[in-house]
């Protein structure tokens, strides 16, 4: 008999429609998973246990009166603590903001809340969610439930150690430079990293360089497809969105994709080694691929040269613009007082020439890719690190690097806009899991969740578990 996190999200809402379960047992049960494994995981910030309890009651209650439900009402999930949520401490992972309580929800929190969704709380970050480790003053490190001594990555380092280890089915996380698809990876998930614009960063978030999307972080192809139709909503005066798709993302799972062509490169980008299991999964994934009878052709390695220079002028003076009041600088960590430091350093004339060259790059690298139904390559260029592996508060310029190295094949599509998605096929001998990305043409998903729902049932993975599940 399975228990009732080892349901799907799909699964659990399955149950809730059809009084299985009630929406208050799923939501005990995940809870009491929160109270004994969340701090050793550095999963939560902040837990919400009488929220989440009064708004299971409310589901229940909807259950009960009859007619039509919200899809996914009753399943237990949780948001990121980069995102606003009204009257809920948010951090943003700074000590500045250790008691920051927003008046308002950001858009994705109010269209999870409409699709049933009950979240449990707020899920771990680091600071501004500028690293791509998870370890801020205001938590624990995030670790990946595979292995301890490991990071769950970041900036969704939070939300990929609840989902791996289940406390929740789904969580949402946010991308700005592969923060969805670096969790996902070392954790064992599948993740999408959405195109520019498909999903609001309403009402108030300001990502002026282009770079950052809101994504979900779940165990399957279905449930992240599920959370994807639930948040892709455009809202009034989004500067930016992707044009709808034609039909429901959930529709698209088990759909054929036909035979499909696809690119393939792994080269050193920013000279970065790539660790021989990386490779392994990538080629593990074309093997597939080609057992799927899809076409899998090697392209050239892109120049990231002029991408990279541009995205650190984007990245700094992002890091440079975040409000902080006088007097109150050296409470920031070394790594955002570093960066903010160097975007300073640039002029408004700067950033606009950077952002011209990156898009000016990017537009090259889309049309040179844009035969292409999809691209592989792998995830991360290294094994999960060690917490505290990456980062260094006496070389925060050495740090920002090495965060390159660990991670060069995810920030080109943040710069490109492109869709991208982080494939859990492989494990190590010591059953590490490392992912491979695939890349979509723009504005794209439908075709990438064709092809990983079909890799997923070639290849299953929700069934390989850690330790503490």
């Amino acid at each position: 008999m399975p228990e009732l996190h080892d349901l799907s999200a799909l699964e659990q809402a399955a149950a809730v429609r059809d009084r299985t379960v009630s929406a208050v047992e799923l939501v005990t049960h995940h809870l009491d998973r929160v109270d004994r494994l969340s701090e050793p995981l550095g999963a939560f910030v902040t837990v919400t246990a009488d929220a989440a309890l009064a708004q299971a009651r409310e589901a229940d209650a909807l259950v009960a009166a009859g007619g039509e439900l919200p899809p996914l009402l009753g399943v237990p999930t949780a948001i990121k603590d980069l995102n606003s949520t009204a009257g809920i401490r948010t951090t943003a992972g700074s000590a500045l903001l250790a008691d920051n309580v927003p008046d308002h929800d950001d858009a994705v929190v109010r269209l999870l809340r409409a699709a049933g969704t009950i979240s449990l709380g707020k899920t771990n970050t680091p600071e501004f969610g500028l690293p791509c480790y998870t370890e801020p003053d205001v938590a624990p490190p995030a670790r990946t439930p595979w292995d301890l001594d490991r990071s769950a990555g970041g900036s969704s380092g939070g939300a990929g150690a609840a989902v791996a280890a289940g406390l929740v089915p789904f969580a949402q996380g946010s991308d700005g430079g592969g923060s969805i698809r670096i969790p996902s990876s070392v954790c064992g998930l599948f993740g999408i990293k959405t195109s520019r614009g498909r999903v609001s960063s309403g009402p108030l978030g300001n990502d002026t360089a282009g770079l950052s999307v809101i994504g979900p972080l779940a165990r399957t192809v279905a449930d992240a497809a599920a959370m994807l139709d639930a948040i892709a909503v455009p809202q009034p005066g989004d500067p930016q969105w992707a044009p709808p798709p034609a039909e429901p993302y959930l529709a698209q799972v088990g759909r054929d994709p036909g035979r499909l062509v696809v690119g393939r490169y792994v080269g050193n980008l920013l000279g970065a080694p790539v660790a021989p299991d990386c490779v392994a999964a990538w080629e593990h994934a074309t093997a597939l691929l080609t057992d799927l009878g899809h076409e899998v052709v090697d392209v050239p390695v892109p120049d990231l040269g002029e991408l990279y220079l541009s995205f650190v002028v984007l990245w700094s003076v992002g890091a440079a613009s975040i409000p902080v009041p006088e007097g109150r600088e050296e409470v920031l960590r070394p790594l955002t007082r570093w960066l903010r430091e160097t975007g300073r350093g640039f002029s408004g004339a700067d950033f606009l020439q950077a952002a011209g060259r990156l898009q000016t790059a990017a537009r090259a690298h889309v049309a040179a890719t844009a035969r292409y139904d999809a691209v592989l390559t792998p995830t991360l260029a290294q094994l999960p690190a060690p917490v505290g592996g990456l980062r260094d508060d006496t070389d925060p310029q050495g740090d920002f690097r090495a965060q390159g190295q660990f991670t060069p094949y995810t920030s080109i599509y943040n710069m490109t806009g492109q869709p991208a998605v982080s494939v859990p096929l492989h494990h190590t001998a010591a059953n590490l899991p490392v992912g491979v990305q695939l890349v979509g043409r723009p504005a794209d998903e439908a075709t990438l969740i064709r092809l990983s729902a079909q890799l997923e049932a070639a290849a299953p993975w929700a069934d390989r578990r850690p330790d503490c599940w």
